[in-house]
C-alpha cells in the first residue's frame, strides 16, 4: 500500500528544518515526512567545504525566528550553522521525519484524489511512489550536483589543479602554493583570505568588480543585550535591530546609488590606502545592490592584500595554459592551483519534474504568487529566500504561511489551493536581480507579474505584512474541494 502524509517537505537544509519545525509548530495535527536526497541534512552547510566557509548575512537573521543564536560570532563559520541545524533538528524532534537518499524526480498531481503522487530514488536509482496532500520545496536554488562551470579555452592545457569551491576535495593541501581564484563574488572574498596564510600568493582574477563592504564579525550591542535579558528577548531585539539596519542600507542604496558607492569606496580607500588602484579593482559598472553585496568580515581580505599575499588583477581570459592563465592583456598569471569560484547553477523547485494529472508542466511558463507559489500548480510552497538580505527571513515567512494556507484548507473542508494569474499579466524576471546565475537562467525560472500579488517584491516588512495578515480568498488562489472528499464527506 503506498504511503500517505498530509504534507511533504523537500530537503534537509536550512529552509527544510525550519520548515519542518514551523509545521509542527502551527499545523501539529498534519503528518509530515522529509526527503533529503543526500545522506546527511544541512544542505548547503553540509555540501560546502571550501576553505574558510562562512555566512555572508548576520546569524541573528540568518538564524531561525523561533531559535536564538548564541555564539559570539555574527558572522558564522560553516560548521557553527550545521551544528545550529542539527541542534534545531534535535531539540523539535526532526530527524525522525526525515528519510535520506531520497531524492524526489517527479511529482504528479492527481485531480480526483487532490494528492500527489511523488517519485523518489535511492542512491542505488531504485524509485518508490508516496502520496501527499501538500508539498513545501525547500530543495534550495542551486544544482547540489553541479557548479557552474563555465568554457575556458585550453583548460585541458593546464597542467596543476582546477578546482569549484562546490567540490572542494577534502584535505586538499593548498601551502606553499601559487593560487587563482577566478571571480570576485562572496565564495571568492571568502576563500581568498583562507589561503592566504600559507599559499605563496593568492591572485583574485576578476573580469569586473564587485561591491564589497567590510564590517565585525561580532555583534557587540547582541552580545551585551544576551549578558542582561532573557536569551529569547535578547535575540528578538538583536534580531528586530539587524533587519531594521539592512533595510535601511538597501532602501539607502536604491534611493541614493551614488552617495552609497562614494561611501563603499572611501572606506575601501581607507583600508588599501590612497596609492591602490580603488577604481580600477573595486569600482562596479553597477549600482550598489543591483547585485548582492559582498561580505568582508574584519577587513580580512584587504588585511591579505595589504600584507601583500594576496592581489587583485582586472581583465578578461584569453585561455588557460600550461603554466597557468593567459589574459587578454598578454600577462600570464602563474598557478599551481586554479579556483573555478564561478558561481552556481540556479534551478527551481530542485529540478523535479512537476505534472498535473500526467501532463508535465514548464516552470518557465508560470507566474509566481508572492514568489512562492506557481500559477496553475496546486498545493505546493517553494522556499526562495531574499538576494537582498538573509535568505531565512523569507523561509520562515513561507514556513509560517504555508502553515495557515493548509490550517485554512483543514477548516473549511476544502482540499486544494491554486494560484491562477489573469491573462493580461505582462512577465517580467523572477528577482529584479543583475547577478549573472539569474540572469543567464531566467528564461528557466518562473516570472513575476507587473502587480500584487504576482510580484517578487523580495521585501520584508511588506512580505511580513501579506504573508501572515491578509486575506487568502480573493487574491489570487483558488480554493476547492474534490470529488472524492465531497464523496467522502457523504
Amino acid at each position: 500500500m503506498t504511503e500517505h502524509f498530509d504534507t511533504l517537505i523537500v530537503g534537509a537544509g536550512l529552509s527544510g528544518i525550519g520548515a519542518a519545525v514551523h509545521h509542527r509548530r502551527d499545523c501539529p495535527n498534519r503528518s509530515f515526512v522529509i526527503l533529503e536526497a543526500r545522506e546527511r541534512m544541512g544542505g548547503t552547510w553540509d555540501l560546502f567545504r571550501y576553505p574558510g566557509i562562512r555566512s555572508d548575512s548576520d546569524m541573528h537573521t540568518l538564524g531561525y525566528d523561533f531559535k536564538p543564536w548564541t555564539d559570539g560570532k555574527a558572522i558564522a563559520d560553516g560548521p557553527s550553522i550545521l551544528r545550529y541545524i542539527k541542534e534545531t533538528a534535535a531539540e523539535y524532534g526532526i530527524e525522525d521525519h526525515i528519510r535520506y537518499n531520497a531524492k524526489v524526480k517527479s511529482i504528479d498531481w492527481n485531480s480526483d484524489a487532490a494528492h500527489w503522487v511523488v517519485t523518489h530514488a535511492d542512491a542505488s536509482g531504485a524509485t518508490t511512489t508516496l502520496t501527499a496532500n501538500f508539498i513545501i520545496s525547500a530543495a534550495g536554488y542551486y544544482r547540489y550536483e553541479e557548479g557552474y562551470n563555465p568554457h575556458f579555452e585550453g583548460r585541458e592545457d593546464f597542467k596543476g589543479d582546477i578546482i569549484h569551491p562546490q567540490h572542494w576535495p577534502e584535505d586538499y593541501d593548498t601551502s606553499g602554493i601559487k593560487i587563482v581564484v577566478i571571480g570576485s563574488g562572496a565564495t571568492a572574498v571568502t576563500l581568498i583570505p583562507s589561503l592566504a596564510p600559507t599559499a605563496v600568493h593568492v591572485t583574485m582574477l576578476q573580469r569586473s568588480p564587485t561591491w564589497i563592504a567590510s564590517r565585525p564579525d561580532t555583534d557587540w550591542v547582541a552580545n551585551f543585550l544576551r549578558k542582561i535579558l532573557p536569551e529569547k528577548t535578547a535575540y528578538k531585539i538583536s534580531r528586530a535591530k539587524n533587519i531594521a539596519y539592512s533595510r535601511y542600507v538597501y532602501n539607502m542604496a536604491q534611493r541614493k546609488p551614488k552617495k552609497t558607492g562614494d561611501y563603499l569606496l572611501k572606506q575601501i580607500r581607507k583600508e588599501l590606502g590612497e596609492d591602490f588602484d580603488v577604481e580600477t579593482h573595486f569600482t562596479p559598472s553597477y549600482n550598489p545592490w543591483d547585485q548582492r553585496l559582498c561580505l568582508v568580515p574584519n577587513s580580512d581580505l584587504f588585511k591579505a592584500m595589504k600584507a601583500g599575499q594576496a592581489s587583485v588583477v582586472t581583465d578578461h581570459i584569453e585561455r588557460f595554459v600550461p603554466e597557468g592563465i593567459l589574459l587578454k592583456s598578454g600577462k600570464i598569471l602563474e598557478a599551481d592551483l586554479i579556483v573555478t569560484a564561478t558561481g552556481l547553477n540556479v534551478v527551481a523547485a530542485g529540478e523535479t519534474e512537476i505534472a498535473i494529472d500526467g501532463v508535465v508542466q514548464t516552470i518557465g511558463d508560470k507566474f509566481g504568487y508572492h514568489g512562492l507559489m506557481f500559477s496553475d500548480i496546486p498545493n505546493m510552497v517553494s522556499i526562495f529566500g531574499y538576494t537582498n538580505a538573509s535568505w531565512t527571513l523569507r523561509a520562515d515567512l513561507i514556513s509560517r504561511f504555508s502553515c495557515r494556507l493548509m490550517n485554512y484548507l483543514d477548516a473549511n473542508g476544502l482540499d486544494t489551493v491554486t494560484p491562477h494569474a489573469p491573462d493580461d499579466l505582462i512577465p517580467r524576471q523572477w528577482v529584479d536581480f543583475s547577478a549573472g546565475y539569474i540572469t543567464r537562467v531566467a528564461d528557466k525560472l518562473p516570472k513575476q507579474g507587473d502587480r500584487d500579488p504576482w510580484q517578487n517584491r523580495q521585501d520584508y516588512k511588506f512580505d511580513k505584512e501579506v504573508l501572515m495578515k491578509s486575506a487568502l480568498e480573493g487574491d489570487g488562489l483558488i480554493f476547492s474541494s474534490s470529488t472524492a472528499m465531497l464523496e467522502a464527506a457523504e
